[in-house]
């Protein structure tokens, strides 16, 4: 770990980007929402989108492009050349949740309900009992996209009573098909019903809808928790702490005309079912940005390799705090503890891409940020989980190094994490970006 003191001595953010955070938590209930607040803070800043279907030009200042759940953000300095080397923060905006089936309106006993799907690893007790909204996009017949945010208590998992399970305690028992259909009502059940009330609360036509991506989310609000405020809980943590800290690192350096690097922001989505996706990690999105901006501005393939060959990607997702109640799950020479800083993230079966080149990179971002850091490896005898970073090495050939903030409750409906550590991040990747 890092001897640094626990607030950064350089830096832009402080406890205020914690309550930024929180803000876009709220407003950020689906990967769509994510990219649209992403996009609307980098817009503030004078960064301008560009559409794939269109010829790029190889001006400098800021540019992004979204698809779907994903956008990718990058500054191009002043006079930078074309075999310019990147730094990219990457990361994801989806989230473990309930997801909306293409024949959603259902029901039994009198009580209507709405057809979901699981998406990703979820711990579905979490969603039981819990006030849930609805969010998403719309697609109309023209092609269009409207987003949806019933930001309001919708929909409830409810749970069996224990009167009527009297060994629930002994072991929750959830069949992910019978037991997660959430209620919205009572009485009878009439097809199009939910996409009717999903339509009018966009204000579009339900007729005009031909389309639907949408997904339930919990309504509690951000907030902090302790007796000093230094605990932060709240949704979808994992792993739009990394999207926020990454697009607030990427803004910070508008109109900067000093840097060596060309930094960038990949913010992925469906990292959570495996990345394969147009939108995901395993898709050719960031490859196809990267070489189209050393094109633009008038570079050849031997540029592009010169340009991918001195890139660093480092690959932000939240990680395991060492939990109070279960501590003799986590190795026992690396526990990770809120507010320590960002964690640097180790598998050597390459479930995470760190080596120890990249070790380097982030304990030097870090000391320039005076950051503290940790270090994360599981127990040898817990399977571990990986991120997008394996898949951005092998697929680009970058070298890419794992980190993120610890938090527990990782895949619940709401999580925690340290209040501090979501600026300590942001600052250590300002660090990174600037080289």
């Amino acid at each position: 770990m890092s001897s640094a003191a626990s607030r950064p001595t350089a830096g832009p953010f402080d406890r205020g980007h914690t309550d930024d955070l929180m803000a876009f938590l709220t407003a950020s209930p689906s990967p769509y929402h994510a990219v649209a607040s992403a996009a609307e803070r980098l817009e503030k800043v004078g960064f301008r989108r560009v559409e794939e279907t269109a010829a790029w030009d190889g001006t400098s200042g800021g540019k992004y492009v979204i698809r779907g759940g994903a956008i990718i953000a990058w500054y191009v300095p002043e006079g930078a050349a074309a075999h310019t080397p990147y730094r990219i923060v990457g990361a994801h905006t989806d989230s473990p949740n309930l997801r909306v089936k293409p024949q959603p309106d259902m029901g039994a006993q009198g009580w209507r309900q709405v057809a979901v799907e699981i998406y990703g690893g979820t711990l579905l007790n979490t969603w039981l009992d819990r006030d849930l909204g609805l969010a998403g996009r719309l697609t109309l017949r023209d092609g269009s996209h409207h987003l949806v945010n019933v930001d309001r208590p919708l929909l409830r998992v409810p749970q069996l009573a224990i009167h009527l399970d009297r060994q629930v305690n002994d072991g929750l028992k959830l069949d992910r098909q019978r037991h997660m259909q959430p209620i919205w009502g009572i009485g009878q059940v009439h097809e199009g019903d939910l996409i009717s009330f999903v339509a009018a609360e966009a204000g579009v036509d339900a007729e005009d809808v031909s389309g639907w991506d949408l997904m339930v989310h919990a309504v509690d609000a951000p907030a902090y928790l302790g007796r000093d405020r230094e605990l932060l809980a709240g949704p979808r943590m994992d792993n739009l702490i990394s999207v926020h800290a990454g697009v607030a690192a990427l803004a910070s350096l508008a109109g900067r005309g000093d840097l060596p690097y060309i930094p960038v922001l990949a913010a992925f989505d469906h990292e959570e079912n495996g990345s394969e996706a147009d939108t995901g990690a395993q898709g050719p999105l960031l490859g196809n940005v990267l070489e189209r901006s050393v094109y633009a501005r008038g570079g050849s393939y031997e540029d592009r390799a010169r340009a991918f060959a001195g890139t660093v990607c480092l690959s932000s997702d939240t990680g395991h705090a060492v939990h109070p109640n279960y501590a003799e799950r986590h190795d026992p020479t690396h526990h990770p503890r809120v507010n320590g800083g960002p964690i640097l993230k180790v598998n050597v079966n390459q479930r995470y891409a760190t080596d120890g080149s990249g070790r380097a990179v982030f304990a030097a971002a870090c000391e320039k940020a005076g950051v503290p850091w940790q270090s994360f490896v599981s127990s040898n005898d817990m399977p571990c989980g990986t991120t997008i970073g394996p898949i951005t090495a092998a697929r680009h050939g970058i070298s890419t190094v794992d980190i993120g903030v610890a938090i527990l409750s990782m895949h619940s409906a709401r999580e925690l994490c340290g209040a501090d550590d979501p600026y300590l991040l942001a600052n250590a990747l300002v660090a990174f970006l600037e080289g």
